[in-house]
């Protein structure tokens, strides 16, 4: 039998207790931390995550059953449900925003050999938002746009791994296209985007930085073609066309050259546009890049069901976020442990067996490594798997 650590204490051995510290005295403020640090909580909301609690009272008890694991477990502050709720409540948001952002720094380079559904050597993203709807009674800091209160989750998914290279949270009436504001641009780059994001006067900041861009439009767009491109034969690709852009506005936003391709939609046999400021791949690898925008909606779809984002343990916007943050932090760690004890299984097979051994004493490598993926139900067909390739093709 194995008598070394708690399967817990090997997974937050992975992170930085160092570095947590910085990013703690950078908002700490002047909240009392002895009896109940921030690090112990940041592990309670990630044994949260874990396991699936669905409220303070939910962790705590559980936790609280566990006796004298938690101080092996690395928790060694007071377990309460009012303390967990204060914290959440008074204690910085930002401060799990950067660990979750150094995390997300650790996890990128390791997925960097993955393969895409283009073979590009740059560096793919996708960008979308996701609304998580909160109850306007009790979240009544969080403006209803359409009927539904909640917050946005903006993220700009690194497609090498699935791994959120930037996320940033907003209100819900916050426009998808404001995010264009806040994302870092690398030169050489390519950001995926569907119709929010039409708004050439943020997308010729893409143009500015060398950086490219590949977004649907719908087709009423007013320009005026430059130059025809002669399309492949069988495909599904109709028109590929150097144009620059006639209307009133958009002429003075965007004044340089575009690409758009006129594409058929397999599934609905309808016409499909696209716009692009690389010139230099072909139509059907930028109608490739596009489809493959669809594994962002897959992460989206995953952490709202695997994570705990959907219910929430605190009221105030701090608590939310902290929550949000935490999750997403959860999720990189699970991710960066995958890569190195190179463990075959799914990452939702994963949380499986964690969520129910997460006290045991057994080695993690072995643990993670034995997993049978034999009965995990495939994706439909041209769908992605996370940390996986397109299937279907």
């Amino acid at each position: 039998m194995h008598t070394g650590k708690l399967v817990f204490a090997q997974l937050t051995d992975f992170l930085s207790s160092s570095v947590f510290a910085q990013c703690v005295s950078r908002y700490a403020g002047n909240y009392p931390m002895r009896s109940f640090s921030h690090w112990d909580q940041l592990l309670c909301m990630m044994f949260a995550q874990l396991t699936s609690r669905a409220s303070l009272r939910d962790i705590t008890v559980c936790l609280q059953s566990y006796g004298p694991k938690l101080y092996h477990a690395g928790i060694r502050g007071t377990i309460a449900r009012t303390t967990l709720a204060d914290a959440n409540e008074r204690r910085d948001c930002n401060i799990f925003r950067d660990f979750a952002l150094h995390l997300i720094g650790i996890a990128r380079p390791l997925y960097e050999n993955e393969s895409l559904a283009v073979q590009l050597k740059q560096t793919v993203y996708a960008i979308d938002s996701t609304m998580i709807d909160l109850c306007l009674s009790l979240f009544a800091w969080a403006p209803a746009a359409k009927s539904r209160a909640g917050v946005k989750v903006h993220t700009s998914l690194d497609l090498r791994g699935s791994i959120p290279a930037f996320i940033h949270i907003t209100a819900a009436r916050e426009s998808d296209a404001s995010f264009l504001d806040h994302l870092p641009l690398e030169a050489g780059s390519f950001y995926v985007m569907d119709r929010a994001y039409v708004h050439f006067a943020r997308l010729i900041r893409f143009t500015d930085a060398s950086a490219f861009f590949v977004v649907r439009s719908k087709g009423n767009l007013h320009y005026r073609i430059a130059h025809e491109e002669q399309v492949p034969p069988g495909t599904n690709i109709r028109r590929d066309d150097r144009v620059e852009l006639s209307g009133r506005y958009t002429k003075v936003a965007y004044p340089v050259h575009l690409r758009r391709i006129e594409m058929i939609d397999e599934k609905r046999g309808k016409p499909m546009f696209l716009w692009t400021n690389n010139f230099a791949l072909s139509a059907l690898q930028v109608s490739l890049l596009y489809k493959s925008r669809w594994q962002v909606e897959l992460f989206f779809k995953w952490i709202k069901q695997n994570l705990r984002i959907k219910a929430f343990v605190g009221n105030s916007v701090n608590a939310v976020k902290t929550q949000i943050w935490i999750a997403i932090s959860t999720y990189v760690l699970v991710a960066i442990i995958k890569k190195k004890i190179n463990a075959p299984a799914s990452l939702h097979s994963i949380l499986q067996v964690l969520s129910v051994n997460l006290f045991e004493k057994a080695p993690l490598i072995e643990l993670l490594q034995a997993i049978d993926e034999q009965d995990q139900k495939q994706p439909p067909d041209g769908q992605m798997n996370l940390f996986g390739k397109i299937t279907g093709q």
